[in-house]
């Protein structure tokens, strides 16, 4: 059974999480609950919990401090009114960031990305004799995305995005219902995405290769159709040989 530390300065936000999650995940178990930042890290020292979602701003101690200092193994997901810290959680590695007031809708995805989590890091029924390797060893990819949509910072998970595509100075981040902008080079963006999820077609745009509708071949020149996208990206020459190109 699953286990999870709440973290919330809020009593009433607090509770609505706690009915949320029971109402969302119900064989998880809430091991406690918390209204400031040193009573949070102690609780996580004493439970070490699966799972422990953090306010962000807490008396005594922020979210942020209390993630540095989380026990290996406990995965964070943060929970703010504000979109401001989401680099921050890049940092400290946390799985998911919810913005205040909570959505169940978005909540249900990240019970889907933690239960997947959870499942991944389940000892198998005959486990190997060398020692676990430390929570730190594992690469940790990017989340979310703060983006820039006009004059409003829009925090974007990445399994929205269909493809990243270089736009003079930015890269263009694109999902079903926007086109954002980031500072983030192509070249720098794609060692942060994760390889199973994205493949990197010229030197200029990524693609989300679940959004891969179709791939078209003629005369040495490859294109890709991305689903519910009208244009055509082009695979340069030196990125056609890709194994996960050569497979679809």
């Amino acid at each position: 059974m699953p286990t999870a530390l709440l973290a919330e300065d809020e009593p009433l936000l607090l509770a609505e999480l706690k009915e949320a999650l029971a109402d969302l995940w119900p064989e998880l178990s809430v091991v406690a609950e918390t209204l400031d930042g040193m009573a949070t890290l102690a609780a996580l020292r004493r439970h070490a919990p699966d799972v422990a979602f953090l306010d962000i701003n807490m008396p005594k101690a922020s979210g942020l401090d209390v993630a540095r200092m989380r026990p290996p193994g406990t995965a964070i997901v943060f929970l703010t009114a504000y979109g401001q810290h989401a680099l921050d959680a890049f940092d400290v590695g946390a799985v998911d960031y919810l913005v205040k007031p909570l959505n169940r809708g978005r909540l249900l995805e990240t019970i889907d990305r933690l239960r997947q989590r959870l499942e991944q890091a389940a000892p198998t029924a005959v486990p190997a004799p060398a020692p676990m390797p430390s929570a730190s060893a594992a690469p940790r990819y990017l989340a979310w995305i703060q983006a820039s949509v006009g004059s409003m910072v829009r925090v974007i998970t990445v399994d929205e995005v269909i493809f990243f595509q270089s736009d003079a100075k930015y890269t263009k981040v694109v999902t079903a219902q926007v086109e954002a902008l980031i500072r983030v080079p192509v070249k720098d963006l794609v060692v942060q995405l994760d390889p199973e999820e994205f493949i990197q077609i010229s030197r200029g745009a990524i693609v989300n290769r679940r959004r891969i509708e179709a791939i078209y071949r003629r005369e040495g020149q490859v294109e890709v159709r991305l689903k519910g996208r009208p244009e055509m990206l082009q695979v340069s020459a030196g990125f056609q040989g890709q194994a996960a190109l050569r497979q679809m």
